[in-house]
């Protein structure tokens, strides 16, 4: 097996996007990624392509190949469609990294795009609960912020913390990811908030706020891998891809106790091994943090802190830019935005430039091996990777 780098990366604003198709979206984000390798669409040898909801909020399906088109990728070119829910961008990724771990392809342009604003929240609230089990889950009425409201009940009942004081902790989760956000040009609100903010906005799902709960949004972000010998011809400072995990589960339904998400254990095991690392190694990550209680929760599966610990690391600010891991310098899902095919992406773009210093006021110090973590639909689909700069 190769050892398979990143070359470039690409990245619009997250927000809204009113003006613009999917395609002509990811084209932005792509440009940027091929122009920072070095290369010219004609070198591009195949595209994947993570959207889940083109049909819904364009009427667009074969995106992938549209997108190639738009691009003026060779004819030759396989582009290829993925969906994985809120884990399409990193199993896009995922896809990538076979292709050329395995030697099939040398330089593999991945990418996400959603336009998730196109809709109005009910029809957004209705696809992103497809993510639910269809036979059962959704026809019952659950949507995700009920899954994580019970997630965040469940999760203060069995490790005692009472409900009062764990809402102020994933209040400064929030705090945190906006302050993160301001200095970062790409996020969708890039304003500081008080954990006030988060305690008197209205009730979404109870327990959970709306400033619990990240936003619907618009954009795009793109990479280029390539296995390392042929990256170093291209690009100074090629991040190389470690590690990668990923994991599946049954339906919700099924897991009676989601403290503990088993796919996510797996998924970040199989990348840790295969970077040869362990959790403390890694200096900074970006994770799924669709909700407040959804960080603290991976942080824990990730291995960060041990089960029921998370919440009070957040009040130690062991998860701050200052702290022991640095946990979504970009904002996150919560302030960066979820454009739900472009988030793994974004994920890495962020990554692999907190490695290569390039983050200015948002700069995780001497950052060397970095971690994303995405996760998608009913806790069924988790994407690890491991990037380092050597």
């Amino acid at each position: 097996m190769r050892d398979v780098a990143v070359l470039g990366v690409g990245m619009t604003p997250f927000g809204r996007h009113a003006g613009k198709s999917c395609v002509e979206l990811f084209a932005e984000a792509a440009m940027d990624a091929i122009v920072e390798s070095n290369i010219t669409t004609q070198d591009v040898e195949a595209l994947i392509l993570a959207n889940c909801l083109g049909e819904f909020t364009g009427g667009q399906m074969v995106m992938a190949g549209m997108a190639a088109g738009e691009l003026a990728l060779r004819p030759s070119t396989p582009a290829i469609r993925v969906e994985n829910a809120c884990a399409s961008g990193s199993t896009a990724i995922y896809t990538g990294f076979l292709m050329v771990a395995s030697g099939m392809k040398d330089l593999v342009l991945v990418g996400g795009v959603e336009r998730a604003l196109a809709m109005d929240t009910p029809m957004a609230t209705r696809t992103f609960a497809m993510g639910s089990d269809g036979r059962y889950e959704f026809y019952s009425g659950v949507t995700f912020p009920g899954v994580f409201a019970m997630l965040t009940r469940l999760y203060s009942q069995k490790y005692g913390i009472p409900l009062k004081k764990l809402k102020e902790q994933m209040a400064m989760v929030a705090v945190k990811n906006h302050k993160n956000a301001v200095p970062n040009e790409r996020a969708q609100f890039r304003k500081e908030i008080t954990i006030d903010t988060v305690l008197k906005s209205f009730m979404v799902s109870d327990p959970l706020q709306l400033f619990d709960c990240c936003p619907f949004s618009d954009g795009a972000a793109a990479i280029v891998l390539a296995p390392m010998d042929i990256a170093k011809k291209y690009v100074d400072k090629p991040v190389r891809i470690g590690g990668i995990g990923m994991g599946s589960n049954r339906a919700l339904i099924h897991q009676k106790d989601f403290t503990i998400m088993k796919a996510r254990q797996e998924s970040s095991k199989a990348a840790y091994t295969m970077a040869g690392i362990s959790p403390k190694d890694v200096d900074v990550v970006e994770l799924h943090d669709c909700f407040t209680i959804a960080e603290i929760v991976a942080t824990e599966m990730l291995g960060f802190f041990k089960p029921g610990e998370g919440a009070e690391a957040v009040e130690k600010g062991e998860t701050s830019m200052s702290g022991s891991i640095p946990v979504n310098p970009s904002g996150g899902l919560k302030a960066k935005g979820h454009p739900i095919g472009a988030t793994g992406v974004a994920q890495a773009f962020e990554v692999v430039n907190q490695l290569r210093g390039k983050c200015g006021e948002r700069q995780v110090k001497d950052a060397k091996i970095g971690l994303t973590d995405t996760l998608g639909g009913d806790i069924c689909a988790v994407v690890n990777t491991v990037f380092i700069i050597d």
